[in-house]
């Protein structure tokens, strides 16, 4: 308990030098220092949310939220998760990555739930209900893809592979075919 009461007090020494705007320490989405832009450094405790953060973004069992987001999104502990309500650019891991607008880069987690990601979606559930580029997972549901891999993959306009036990696809050679599937407009 000592060592997290240590911890704490140094967060907050360091917000409390807020160099330019390069840290910012959110607790509950109470923000030290004050501010809707961080270029830097953003570390969350259980809630923290700042419209605009460019750098590295951590979690210490948090929700990180922001509208804008380039940079890396980390949870410690992997007790985290991460929401990007407009535009991501980056990589993020988290236990929950939700994405609801246009997403660039590579997102890990447990659950993805996306809009639309030009990039990789990794983790064991991914569901965009907007286009996507690369679904690995155990199911994976879009409503447009290039590729899929996983135990169940499920989209609307398919244009290119879908390898799982169970592929759909409405564009698909078939809409549904077991261990592989691809794009009907190719033929």
């Amino acid at each position: 308990m000592k060592r997290i009461k240590i911890l704490i007090g140094m967060l907050f020494l360091l917000s409390s030098m807020a160099f330019a705007g390069g840290f910012q320490f959110n607790v509950l989405d109470n923000q030290m220092p004050a501010g809707q832009s961080v270029e830097g450094l953003r570390l969350n405790l259980l809630y923290g949310k700042t419209a605009n953060v460019t750098g590295l973004d951590l979690n210490i069992f948090a929700i990180g939220e922001t509208n804008n987001f380039t940079g890396v999104q980390l949870p410690i502990f992997w007790l985290g998760a991460n929401i990007v309500n407009t535009q991501f650019t980056g990589v993020g891991f988290g236990l929950a990555n939700i994405h609801k607008g246009q997403s660039t880069g590579a997102i890990f987690g447990l659950v993805n739930m996306t809009h639309n990601i030009m990039g990789l979606q990794w983790g064991a559930a991914n569901i965009s209900t907007g286009k996507t580029t690369v679904d690995i997972g155990f199911v994976n549901i879009s409503k447009g893809t290039t590729f899929q891999l996983g135990f169940f993959n499920m989209t609307e306009d398919l244009t290119g592979v879908q390898i799982g036990l169970i592929n759909m696809a409405k564009t698909g050679f078939l809409p549904i075919f077991p261990f592989f599937n691809i794009d009907g407009r190719l033929f």
